[in-house]
């Protein structure tokens, strides 16, 4: 059994900070999903200049946050890109709270982070007919009120982590096991805050 990895906890303002542009955000989900890309493919994806698309990769590389993919260049002439880390990355806001740039900082980035999930979302609502019948019947959309205490609250939030790890183990298993047939990314978005009537 592979021991536990934990997304990366960023601590460091300039390092959250390189996810306040939201190109960069665009890119890094893309190449997370995608596994390897050149600039190129990328910028495709994003309708944006090769040119700009490298500037933003090159400004992620130096954060950590992407690296070369060695071996993936035929010619010499193109660069490969990846994500740093697998598990990705994430951060507590109580970490940068105690400053105005640091509160701003973490404004941008956490509704930079909606907005992306949002757009992915719509995409998939204009795309539903396309996806069949299995594909529409399996997705799903809820919303559960609950009455809990933040300690409650946490343990629900490591159980639904543990769950989809479980769930991301079991593709990456298929994929080395080249079981491809039907199998498409999928994005689980959850949410588990506050409110007040």
């Amino acid at each position: 059994m592979r021991p536990k990895r934990e997304p990366e906890q960023i601590t460091d303002l300039s390092r959250l900070k390189a996810f306040t542009n939201p190109l960069r955000m665009q890119l890094y989900r893309l190449l997370y999903a995608a596994g390897t890309a050149t600039a190129s493919q990328l910028a495709d994806q994003v309708d944006q200049a090769p040119s700009l698309v490298s500037y933003h990769l090159r400004k992620l590389a130096e954060h950590g946050f992407v690296a070369e993919a060695s071996g993936q260049s035929t010619d010499g002439r193109e660069r490969w890109w990846q994500v740093a880390s697998e598990e990705g990355w994430g951060f507590r806001d109580s970490d940068f709270a105690d400053t105005p740039e640091g509160a701003a900082a973490v404004g941008a980035v956490t509704r930079g982070i909606l907005d992306t999930r949002t757009a992915q979302y719509r995409a998939y609502l204009d795309q539903t007919a396309a996806w069949g019948k299995a594909w529409t019947e399996a997705a799903f959309s809820s919303e559960w009120m609950l009455d809990l205490t933040p300690a409650e609250l946490a343990e629900m939030s490591g159980e639904l982590e543990a769950l989809t790890r479980r769930w991301r183990e079991r593709g990456r298993a298929a994929l080395a096991a080249d079981d491809t047939d039907d199998r498409e990314h999928v994005a689980v978005h959850l949410y588990g805050f506050p409110f007040r009537l």
